[in-house]
Formats: C-alpha cells, sequence, structure tokens
C-alpha cells in the first residue's frame, strides 16, 4: 500500500487548528494570536486534515463565506511528507467541497504556475511591508477617528462589504473584538468612510484590513493604528494595485518582505481595490 493510500482525509476539529496555525508559524507565514477562533468560526465545515497512522501530516482551509465565494489557504504539508502526494489530495478535498463557488487564494510565487494549471487566474500582486510602531501626526482629514468598537457591525458589515468578495459580519465581530487587537473607524457625520484593525501576531502586530475612501484617510487610520503598536515590528498586506496602498506603506518607512498573487478561479469579483490599503490576511482573503 501506497504513502498516499494510507494517509486518510477527513475534517478538522477546532482544537487541531491550533497545531495548524502552529505549523504556518514554522513556514514563516508569522499568523495572528487568535486567528484560529476567528478562521474556524467563518465555517467550520472548511478545515481539512491529512493523517497518516493517526498522525497528522498535512491540512488545507477552504472556506465557504456564501453560495458565491469561498477562498483557499492554510495549504500545509509537514515538510518529511512532502512530494508523496499528500497535498494534491487535500486540495482536491478542499476544492471539492467548494463546488461551483468563485474560489480566491493568494499563491507564493513557487505556486503560482501550479495554481494557474488548476484553473486559476491571476488577479494582482499583494506585497507584506515591514515596519516599526509608534506616534505619528495625525493627517487633517474631514472625518473623525474614533474607537472601532463605536461602530456596529450593523453599520461595519455593509461599507467592508463594498471591498471584499462577500458579506462577513459574524466574521468582523469575531476579528475585532479579539484579545489585543486594536480598531479604529474614520467618521464624517453618521458615514463611515474608513476602518482598520490591528491585530497581535507571533511577531509583532498585522494591520489588516484597511479600508478607506481615499489616501489620506488611510493615512490617518494607520497613523493611530500604528501609534498603538509603539517600537513593535508592524506589517501591511498591500494590494499593488492600489498605489496610494503602496505610497502609504513606503512614505511610512515600511519595506516589502514577502509576496502573493491573488488569483481566482473565475473572473475577479467587482471590488473596490482602490479603497483596499491592506488586505484582512492571506489565509482568508
Amino acid at each position: 500500500m501506497s504513502h498516499t493510500t494510507k494517509t486518510h482525509i477527513r475534517r478538522m476539529k477546532r482544537t487541531e487548528l491550533d497545531m495548524v496555525i502552529g505549523w504556518a508559524a514554522a513556514e514563516g507565514w508569522n499568523p495572528g494570536l487568535h486567528d484560529a477562533e476567528c478562521f474556524f468560526n467563518v465555517d467550520p465545515d472548511g478545515f481539512f486534515i491529512a493523517e497518516l497512522s493517526g498522525r497528522p501530516i498535512g491540512a488545507i482551509s477552504a472556506v465557504a463565506y456564501d453560495r458565491s465565494f469561498g477562498f483557499v489557504g492554510l495549504f500545509i504539508v509537514v515538510p518529511e511528507h512532502r512530494g508523496n502526494g499528500i497535498g494534491m489530495r487535500l486540495w482536491r478535498t478542499g476544492l471539492e467541497y467548494l463546488g461551483q463557488r468563485n474560489v480566491g487564494l493568494d499563491g507564493v510565487l513557487a505556486m503560482q504556475d501550479r495554481y494557474a494549471e488548476r484553473g486559476f487566474g491571476y488577479a494582482h500582486r499583494n506585497v507584506r511591508y515591514e515596519g516599526r510602531g509608534g506616534a505619528s501626526m495625525l493627517p487633517e482629514i474631514e472625518a473623525e477617528v474614533v474607537d472601532l468598537r463605536e461602530v456596529s457591525i450593523e453599520r461595519l458589515s455593509p461599507y467592508d462589504a463594498g471591498m471584499f468578495p462577500a458579506a462577513r459580519p459574524d466574521f468582523l465581530r469575531d476579528w475585532t473584538t479579539r484579545p489585543g487587537t486594536t480598531g479604529f473607524a474614520a467618521l464624517s457625520g453618521d458615514a463611515l468612510r474608513g476602518y482598520g484593525v490591528l491585530r497581535p501576531c507571533i511577531s509583532g502586530y498585522k494591520i489588516g484590513p484597511l479600508m478607506a475612501d481615499d489616501e489620506q484617510l488611510a493615512r490617518s487610520l494607520f497613523a493611530a493604528l500604528s501609534a498603538a503598536a509603539p517600537d513593535a515590528s508592524i506589517y501591511l498586506d498591500t494590494p499593488q494595485t492600489n498605489a496610494a496602498a503602496v505610497r502609504l506603506a513606503e512614505s511610512n518607512g515600511m519595506t516589502p518582505v514577502f509576496e502573493t498573487a491573488r488569483m481566482y478561479t473565475a473572473d475577479p469579483p467587482p471590488i473596490d481595490l482602490a479603497r483596499v490599503f491592506g488586505i484582512t490576511s492571506f489565509e482568508l482573503g
């Protein structure tokens, strides 16, 4: 019996996702300290694990946000079991679960050709920037920057849905309220014009999402978030089609450290990338 046929693919338990997040940390992906609970709650049926003789050796997430959109991430086979077909079995399991949905992923450079062969088309490049947190001058804007907790999910979710392929109110409720997480919103009167979230990670903090109606609003939100992480490493994942997002990162002394390609199985969703200054995560989109 081959190595592959001895491997069993099954749905992941919530406690096992903590282990997989540890694998991601070992790969240098620097996950958030509370990512597991936020990720799993989106779609508990969309996490799969491969085990050999009862030992977990690989994983994939294939999260269905709704009936039309899904996202693949956390695709990992432990190093000693790579090259044995385990990854392909996990891949097929995840994609079969997502069915006819438009499926997105963020592919690293080494895998982009393989994803293209499997039906994923290139949409845009994302670059992770690294810098240092700390206080800076808030640019003058015609809006008020407030604690994100002052904004209800019922207000936040419709705004977010203009810049993400699916409504995700339950995810946002989890994502914005984890221990150590800081969030700010930009308000003009009753109008929500931007928001951003800073979360603690294995190393430093990641800003994501960062969404705003214009560059000045994004800069003000970024400054507020950066001030919440004094003298710590901060990371921002920018879509390179948004030149203002690149300017924001580089003008704050951030440097590129990693990149991916956003890819989809169908046409890219009609989201407003000009207002996306920092994507939420490479694992869930």
